[in-house]
């Protein structure tokens, strides 16, 4: 009987997964939650949307602006603590070989391997030096080498998913002249979409779709809901 293959799918674009829920979840909740307080104003003032719309805006670019430069940093951060911590295994490799040499077969230690069969894995590894370097950091400090380009790829990808999600909860208040009306059909078009984005992260993260929905759903929605009570409670 021929021998079938076994093929494993590993979704690898999680990193970029991430920026995108931190923008779009951000965007989805933070204008509607500041364009819903907005409504209770509007309407107390008689003034219509144009308050919401303008309010809204400079909401979302300045948002957009804050969310992909904290994304720029996380980023440069983690970039710049990889290298500190190359720099340092480097450096204790030619002070403390002997040191790091058994931080190696501690590793393999862990797994329950014997004294014989750590011997010549550790010898093999710590034979090159960027081999054994590299072994430190993914299994001694579960660092991995970040992408140089990752920074600037970041900050554009969280900017984006905000402006995205901001524009949603704002649509109605754009092609609406009552606010009342507006708010509602903006909350339901913020559910919707709510539900629909976390069904697709749940899809790609390995989470039942209806299941990544609710989720997102419930813990957006109920940020949603306490910022705009706590606005229309101030107003």
């Amino acid at each position: 009987m021929p021998a079938v293959e076994h093929v494993e799918k590993h979704f690898t674009a999680t990193a970029a997964v991430r920026d995108i829920v931190i923008g779009m979840a951000d965007g989805l909740t933070v204008p509607f939650a500041l364009a819903a307080g907005l409504t209770t104003a509007a309407a107390a003032l008689a003034k219509g949307n144009g308050i919401i719309v303008t309010a809204g805006f400079a909401e979302i670019a300045a948002g957009s602006i804050a969310m992909g430069l904290g994304g720029y940093l996380a980023a440069k951060t983690d970039s710049e603590h990889y290298a500190s911590e190359l720099k340092r295994e480097y450096r204790e490799t030619v002070e403390l070989p002997q040191v790091e040499t058994e931080e190696v077969a501690k590793v393999f230690r862990d797994y329950g391997l014997t004294q014989e069969q750590i011997e010549p894995v550790v010898a093999a590894i710590t034979s090159d030096k960027k081999r054994w370097v590299d072994f430190m950091m993914r299994f001694e400090l579960g660092l991995e080498a970040p992408d140089p380009t990752r920074a600037g790829r970041s900050a554009g990808t969280i900017a984006g998913s905000y402006v995205v999600g901001g524009l949603v909860p704002l649509a109605p208040y754009i092609f609406m002249r009552d606010v009342i009306p507006a708010l509602t059909v903006s909350a339901c078009v913020t559910l919707l979409t709510l539900f629909i984005f976390g069904s697709i992260k749940g899809h790609y993260t390995g989470v039942k779709p209806w299941r990544g929905g609710l989720q997102t759903v419930l813990v957006s929605g109920l940020a949603a809901a306490a910022a705009f009570f706590i606005a229309r409670l101030i107003s």
